[in-house]
């Protein structure tokens, strides 16, 4: 099962278009990953994924990965230490909450593309774009058949 039975081709774009209009009011990174199971700890999954896309290479160490186990129904959401430094205590659970009541409807792009717009205006509030700026990372939602990729 690929990531079009979770999340259709279209609804895929939508997300990409999600993230790159909330890239553009930042300088901070927003990758999506999707897998169909976490065996694990979800968080821990997450942070590996984290690390393995390259997220804690950002300049200004800004990056976010929403990260989705569908069949597992497990999620986290994860940011680097810059974000995390400024974002208040429970920013994370806010975000999560939001992302879970779409998750449990049924309704996984619209979850993500609201997710990742909320995410884009913090990030935007603290890290506002700067000149010369680069998209360090790809704004396509990942995809693995594995947490273990």
């Amino acid at each position: 099962m690929g990531l079009s039975d979770f999340i259709p081709k279209d609804d895929q774009t939508r997300i990409t278009e999600a993230i790159t209009m909330a890239e553009k009011r930042t300088s901070g990174e927003i990758c999506v990953h999707v897998t169909p199971k976490c065996r694990g700890d979800v968080m821990e999954a997450a942070e590996k994924k984290f690390n393995k896309l390259g997220l804690y290479k950002t300049e200004r160490r800004n990056g976010v990965l929403i990260y989705v186990a569908y069949k597992s129904k497990k999620f986290a959401i994860l940011g680097d230490q810059g974000i995390n430094d400024v974002v208040p205590d429970d920013y994370w659970h806010d975000e999560k909450e939001t992302l879970g009541k779409y998750l449990s409807q049924g309704k996984p792009a619209d979850g993500l593309c609201e997710v990742v717009s909320q995410i884009g205006d913090a990030l935007a509030a603290y890290f506002p774009p700067v000149d010369n700026d680069v998209d360090e990372l790809s704004n396509e939602v990942s995809f693995s058949d594995d947490d273990d990729e």
